[in-house]
């Protein structure tokens, strides 16, 4: 990916895509939204299908000979391109998708681990009145486990199936401004990250103890 110059500084990319597979998914609809705020916002954008990830399912057996399947290459690429990544998940039985989560058990498997200090922005669409927002809670637990910076503001649209118009924006006035300034915040966060890296190691010294390895802070 070539990298673009904006106000003297490279430009932020977002890869952004749904975890759900269905042609017309709400979820897709907030992806697609999400893509649009971030090119508006000055960021480039790098839209995905969730077809393109796809992968069987995760066996370790089948790694021989450093084996991964396409799917699993692809989305590792699109992570390591990328400044950040968001996405739009759909909620299945209060939890993630099952091929959500068994993407990123294979994706974890490569060495370098890619996940490790990427920063993620998760949010969902769903016709319930919680708006996906249990599933999302579900993908925190493993992107966070293999280091991923989950941005602590995740979206939830409630009664999705009612919020968009038939341009493929939000509705009400009240909630897209929500929308806009959770992804600018993130967008900001992302660009602070990349631009102004602040000291690598910290700690908090406790009655002059210096803190042991397990337990440094260590970003």
């Amino acid at each position: 990916m070539k990298e673009q110059q904006h106000n003297g500084q490279t430009q932020t990319s977002f890869l952004i895509f749904s975890g759900s597979m269905r042609d017309s998914s709400l979820n897709t609809k907030l992806a697609k939204l999400a893509a649009e705020v971030v090119r508006k916002k000055g960021g480039i954008v790098d839209f995905a299908s969730m077809d393109l990830f796809d992968c069987p399912s995760f066996n370790q057996d089948l790694e021989v000979d450093d084996y991964h399947p396409e799917g699993a290459e692809e989305f590792k690429k699109r992570i390591l391109a990328n400044d950040a990544f968001i996405i739009a998940s759909p909620e299945y039985n209060g939890s993630m998708p099952g091929n959500l989560k068994n993407i990123i058990d294979w994706v974890s498997r490569f060495r370098p681990q890619p996940f490790h200090q990427h920063h993620a922005l998760l949010m969902s669409a769903s016709p319930s009145m919680a708006g996906g927002n249990r599933g999302l809670w579900a993908l925190r637990v493993p992107l966070e486990h293999l280091g991923t910076r989950v941005y602590p503001d995740m979206f939830s649209l409630a009664t999705a199936h009612e919020a968009f118009d038939d341009g493929g924006n939000l509705k009400d006035e009240t909630l897209a401004k929500r929308f806009e300034g959770n992804l600018v915040a993130f967008m900001n966060q992302v660009e602070a990250s990349k631009h102004y890296p602040c000291i690598k190691k910290a700690w908090v010294e406790f009655l002059g103890e210096k803190p042991a390895k397990e337990t440094e802070r260590v970003e």
